[in-house]
């Protein structure tokens, strides 16, 4: 029995060492692909916890000079390149050569084994400014109140300025001023309901669309909605798309009333009274009861129509257009009957202790069938739009 006490210190020593193995050779496996930024920072975090490791100072030994070599290399190569945005490369490495530097320093096992020449602080501060102003002259040049296409790459190009050196000049100005160029402006038209014969207003839709539209002004960075008002005081006279939600038709609360009347009979024999017989014995009498039963229905149904269409506002073509139908179907149900009530059902007894219900308001039946309309409708905007960049 004693034996068995080493058991588990020996399995957990053991797995201790396939662990610290498995880091070591995938370190070393690293650098012997070339990755030898990779192996620097497995080694690194090996040292740290386990400082006398043999395998980690190795592979650290031999990658941390070819890594510093690697991006140095890379550096010289792109500074003789003729691209134009070739310092955010350079830029690339100097951070990427600081951030290992700054992995050996937290490692006092590491500073042992490799030799930290530097840090590449002014040179990655320099190489930024550089990189910043490339992408601001091309971000100017790019800029046009009447090109979308062109003011979107000004954009973008001011988003890698921002990136590389924060409130570089009037890089955030600049910014606003593409992203206002860049958007597309697309104003929503809800006309009024027109209905002859019923009084029902459409400010629930309209304010249902509204509320969306505020909450979503943006879809995508480069797509704005307006309400026509909204886009009168903002100045804008020419929207790049519009959008007209129009009812081909509606109709609210057509009705149609069913009765049907029908001789309904007890599914079993129930007691109808009784007999006493000559001897005095007091017996019970079943039989099957009817009643006449009249079932009422009543049905009022609302649907409609909408018209879906974005127009292009500078040329008046119709890039889309969808027909969204809805329905919305308002029952009551009530009976009457005469005679036995234990001829009827559970179900049909139920329906006689009904009343008919009185109809909704007109308003509140056109509320319930456009609801589902408003949804589609939002839907649609929301996968149309959301493509826009």
């Amino acid at each position: 029995m004693t034996r068995h006490y080493y058991i588990l210190p020996l399995i957990l020593l053991m797995l201790t060492g396939l662990t610290f193995t498995s880091g070591c050779n995938t370190a070393r496996k690293a650098y012997n692909q070339g990755d030898y930024e990779r192996a620097v920072r497995m080694s690194t975090d090996k040292l740290r916890s386990s400082p006398n490791n043999r395998r980690a100072r190795e592979v650290l030994v031999k990658a941390w000079p070819m890594a510093v070599d690697l991006h140095l290399n890379r550096i010289a190569t792109f500074e003789r390149s003729n691209d134009p945005f070739r310092f955010e490369q350079m830029v690339n490495s100097y951070e990427q050569l600081n951030t290992m530097t700054e992995r050996v320093q937290r490692c006092p096992r590491c500073l042992d084994l490799v030799s930290i020449d530097r840090i590449y602080i002014d040179e990655l501060l320099e190489t930024r400014q550089k990189a910043a102003e490339v992408r601001y002259q091309a971000g100017v040049a790019a800029l046009s109140p009447t090109n979308r296409e062109r003011s979107r790459e000004a954009y973008d190009h001011f988003l890698v300025v921002e990136r590389m050196v924060p409130d570089f000049k009037d890089t955030r100005e600049l910014m606003e001023q593409a992203l206002s160029y860049a958007t597309l402006h697309v104003i929503v038209h809800v006309p009024p309901i027109q209905s002859r014969s019923l009084s029902v207003s459409h400010e629930f839709f309209h304010n249902k669309v509204l509320e969306y539209l505020q909450t979503n002004r943006r879809m995508s960075d480069m797509v704005r909605f307006y309400f026509p008002d909204e886009a009168r005081a903002e100045g804008i006279d020419r929207p790049d798309h519009e959008v007209f939600l129009e009812f081909d038709e509606f109709a609210i609360g057509q009705t149609l009333v069913e009765t049907n009347t029908s001789q309904v009979k007890s599914a079993d024999s129930v007691k109808v009274g009784e007999v006493t017989l000559e001897s005095g014995e007091k017996l019970d009498v079943f039989n099957i009861v009817e009643a006449r039963y009249t079932h009422n229905r009543k049905t009022l149904v609302s649907n409609g129509v909408m018209d879906m269409r974005i127009i292009d506002a500078w040329t008046g073509r119709v890039i889309t257009q969808e027909k969204i139908p809805s329905e919305f179907v308002w029952i009551s149900e009530w009976a009457t009957f005469n005679g036995d009530e234990r001829a009827l059902t559970a179900e049909q007894r139920r329906l006689s202790q009904l009343r008919e219900a009185p109809p909704p308001p007109a308003q509140d039946l056109f509320i319930a069938f456009t609801g589902p309309i408003y949804d589609q409708v939002t839907d649609r905007l929301r996968r149309f739009y959301s493509g826009y960049r």
